[in-house]
């Protein structure tokens, strides 16, 4: 159908057109690194022999409740053929690829990386329970009707766009606010940067930052989320001025920990809200498609149905986070760290290639890629890709609750030398041969003062509290004590 020139005024926003092509070409890259990480630990976690195998979830899950395309057909050949088509189409994307064809076929393009993504989060179980992949696909979602180079980006969507901005930065604030005192009495922060899930390579310098700045932060982090986000939705410059106040926020985010690609996803939506016309001019652009307009406004109809649950949810004294409510994930709720971790506890794993167990046996650690283990080691920038054995351990060591269903496995396969499995790891300390023996032992960890560090080398200081799980070998693994109850950590 024609272009009917008489509603672009009104319909578009052509301003915006720089911001939506830095958008969609970082989008474009942030669902590289999500099919990337997808494509390289699928085997070991999801496969066919993985510790949570996808085929088992598929058999027992109907596709109702978990639409994915590997409900007609779930192999290991197939999942590394759509994650590694989900990575090629996101490159070509990235590259501007969306932008030299056709309006319907940029959408298909977009259209199919949700679907890809979708496909994989929703068999991803545990692996995948992680607020961020929600996001990535609510914001996938909407990107299909951006538009391309053809015409001016819609305003409809621009507004969903702030609209998800709105509720990830909201909500985020008000469960800290109705979570944990240490938010309100501004200290959660004299712990969070040590107690955090992965922490990051400038964490132990901001861990000891002075406690007056620390509280500045947890005040400072309030106003940027409870209070700056209805800036958005105010005239421009105002709206401009929020949005670069949450990317501010963010970056810091990105400096002081490992969040996978939460903090870059929001910087991401952020641009939706930043007009740089008073710098860059307008750009012209042909007439908006009349399909395309009828499209763009049942889609804004569908969202502000579906908007009703996080929005009745963010007023709820139970507000709950990170939750969908549907499973296209297409409006979710969002949130992180209601309430922070005052003691850090981390599990080492280690093994044995002695036959028997004796007080004088030698065992020897396995190191993870991310999370602490060596106290001289200094911890490492992995976001904006995902280690998701890694978060998970951080969950195992609040409690043996978050451990169901994949850690017996997890030893088993350590007991084997797996090769998927030991690909996920840092170090396997048997390369030759796999270990007789397999343990657990649950460590407190701390930061080391700056005297510490200066006398030691350490990043860390660990401190042993019991045996997480006894020697096991090959026969038949133990699942560990499940006589703890859930720690305070949230998924973010």
């Amino acid at each position: 159908m024609a272009a009917m020139d008489w509603f672009t005024p009104w319909f578009s926003a052509p301003g915006h057109g720089l911001s939506r092509l830095v958008l969609q070409r970082a989008l474009a890259c942030l669902y590289l690194v999500g099919f990337v990480s997808a494509a390289l630990q699928f085997r070991a976690l999801l496969g066919e022999r993985g510790l949570l195998p996808a085929r088992a979830f598929v058999r027992r899950v109907p596709f109702r409740a978990a639409p994915s395309l590997f409900q007609w057909r779930c192999t290991d050949r197939l999942f590394a053929g759509c994650a590694w088509a989900g990575a090629a189409l996101s490159a070509a994307v990235a590259a501007g690829a969306a932008d030299a064809v056709p309006l319907g076929v940029s959408m298909a393009m977009w259209a199919l990386l949700w679907l890809l993504y979708l496909s994989i989060v929703n068999v991803g179980q545990a692996w995948y329970s992680f607020g961020w992949e929600s996001l990535l696909l609510e914001t996938g979602f909407l990107a299909v009707f951006l538009g391309n180079g053809d015409i001016a980006p819609p305003v409809l969507v621009l507004f969903l766009l702030r609209w998800l901005l709105f509720r990830v930065e909201f909500g985020a604030g008000l469960i800290k606010w109705r979570g944990d005192t240490c938010w309100r009495d501004l200290t959660c922060l004299y712990y969070h940067h040590e107690t955090q899930p992965m922490p990051g390579p400038l964490s132990w310098y901001f861990h000891h930052l002075p406690k007056p700045l620390h509280r500045v932060e947890v005040a400072a982090n309030h106003v940027a989320q409870l209070v700056v986000p209805f800036g958005l939705f105010l005239p421009q410059p105002f709206a401009t001025v929020a949005a670069g106040l949450v990317i501010v926020t963010q970056l810091w985010l990105v400096l002081s920990g490992n969040f996978s690609w939460l903090n870059w996803l929001t910087i991401v939506i952020a641009l939706s809200a930043v007009d740089p016309s008073p710098l860059t001019g307008t750009p012209s652009y042909g007439g908006t498609p009349l399909w395309f307009a009828v499209l763009v406004c049942c889609v804004t109809a569908l969202v502000v149905v579906l908007s009703y649950w996080p929005a009745r949810n963010l007023l709820s004294r139970r507000q709950q986070m990170n939750r969908s409510f549907n499973p296209l994930h297409l409006v979710n709720t969002y949130g992180a760290f209601g309430s922070i971790t005052r003691v850090r506890r981390e599990i080492v794993l280690e093994g044995t290639d002695e036959e028997r167990v004796t007080p004088d046996t030698v065992w020897r650690a396995y190191e993870f890629r991310g999370k602490p283990g060596d106290v001289r080691r200094l911890p490492r920038q992995f976001a904006p890709y995902h280690l998701r054995l890694d978060w998970l351990m951080w969950f195992a060591a609040l409690s043996p609750a978050y451990t169901r269903g994949w850690f017996e496995p997890f030893v088993t396969r350590l007991l084997e030398n797996d090769p998927p499995t030991v690909r996920l790891l840092r170090t396997n300390p048997f390369p030759e041969a796999p270990p007789r023996h397999v343990r657990a032992l649950l460590y407190r960890y701390r930061f080391t003062t700056p005297a510490e560090r200066r006398e030691t080398g350490d990043w860390w200081h660990r401190t042993l509290i019991r045996e997480f799980l006894p020697p096991v070998h090959a026969a038949a693994p133990a699942p560990p004590s499940s006589r703890d109850t859930p720690g305070d950590g949230q998924a973010p």
